[in-house]
């Protein structure tokens, strides 16, 4: 552990980075902070509807979990686990989709006022992102390292986000969200993508998430991969679950926030 930033080094960073994977949601912005408070409850709802006799806290304690294993993905794949719950309890399942249309319809009520007072310039792209991420995607790139943004989140909806937080234009490689073909845009397939345009050896890959899916691609193919533990309520500080959750997950390094950009490259060994 760095004392002076907090920042937990599991294993050390080689160097010779040249291109970043960026997460979206809870690495680098906070405008959907709450996200598992409206999931979570609303798939609760859709099973006990279902009229099955089970403990409240079962039925919560199996949805976290498998909501937390497939943060990262996209969204659909979340309702598609709903979907088998529903149905190995001998229940009559809407479609995946129509799971995430009323998830994303309670969602939006959530962070209409954020985005609004973003774009009317009353509430600061900085009070609703992680602490330091928007310079710290700026010193990375002018470092010459090229960016790119890959998200669960519908990619209309990420590209919106990221230009109302000033940060679009960093991710120079290019912003990946989910499609409206309901699985298309892995995360995967976008670190295949990123590797083969930039003819890009695994090692030369650093990935920044605080989900469990990026950050188990990354070290799985041999990037380094760097675990954003952050608490998306203060927006800086370490959520302990979050940080058990990337460390399983084969994270390198764990950091409260993304603040102190200086200190962060001179640890990843960039200019």
């Amino acid at each position: 552990m760095n004392d002076k930033t907090k920042i937990e080094i599991i294993r050390p960073p080689a160097g010779g980075y040249r291109c970043a994977l960026f997460d979206f949601d809870g690495t680098v912005s906070l405008i959907r902070e709450g996200w598992q408070q409206v999931m979570i409850p609303y798939f609760c709802e859709e099973l006990t509807a279902l009229g099955i006799k089970e403990p409240a806290d079962a039925v919560y304690a199996e949805v976290k979990d498998f909501v937390d294993a497939l943060t990262g993905k996209q969204t659909v794949y979340q309702c598609m686990a709903l979907e088998q719950a529903v149905r190995r309890r001998g229940g009559i399942a809407k479609t995946p989709g129509e799971y995430k249309a009323e998830y994303l319809r309670r969602l939006q009520e959530k962070i209409a006022d954020r985005k609004t007072g973003l774009r009317s310039g009353t509430l600061s792209p900085e009070s609703l992102s992680v602490k330091g991420s928007l310079s710290f995607v700026r010193r990375l790139r002018a470092a010459g390292i090229h960016c790119y943004l890959a998200s669960g989140t519908d990619e209309a909806d990420v590209r919106d986000e990221a230009s109302l937080l000033g940060i679009a234009d960093a991710f120079d490689g290019g912003i990946f969200g989910a499609k409206e073909a309901l699985t298309d845009c892995s995360k995967e397939a976008v670190i295949r993508r990123l590797i083969a345009q930039e003819n890009l050896p695994p090692e030369a890959l650093l990935g920044f998430g605080d989900g469990f899916v990026e950050i188990e691609l990354v070290s799985e193919i041999g990037g380094y991969a760097v675990g954003v533990a952050v608490n998306e309520k203060t927006g800086s500080g370490i959520d302990a679950e979050k940080r058990r959750r990337l460390l399983s997950a084969g994270a390198g390094m764990i950091l409260p926030d993304l603040d102190d950009a200086e200190t962060l490259c001179r640890l990843l060994q960039i200019d």
